[in-house]
């Protein structure tokens, strides 16, 4: 992984790619973004390795359910479970 560019927004890349991910099925509210972005940054620091499992895209963006491969850590599950998200199928960002 890259970077984290927004509270549901990554950046990951290989060594002969990189584009953006958005976290699935996740909503985070406007009052929130800033915490879950520190959130996120704490829980994906730089060159995490990760798991992507594509769930569909929008606006040209990759949206996909990630896991770490070190744990198995789901950060949208964390980021619901420290109460800053919340898990939604109605999102644009839930195929």
């Amino acid at each position: 992984m890259l970077q984290v560019r927004t509270s549901t927004l990554l950046q990951v890349g290989d060594r002969n790619r990189s584009y953006s991910v958005e976290l699935a099925c996740l909503t985070v509210a406007a009052n929130d973004a800033d915490a879950a972005t520190a959130w996120l940054r704490h829980a994906l620091p730089r060159h995490t390795r990760i798991n992507l499992r594509p769930a569909g895209s929008h606006d040209g963006l990759l949206v996909a359910r990630v896991n770490r491969l070190d744990d198995g850590l789901d950060p949208a599950a964390g980021l619901v479970e420290a109460g800053l998200a919340a898990s939604s199928t109605t999102s644009p960002s839930c195929p």
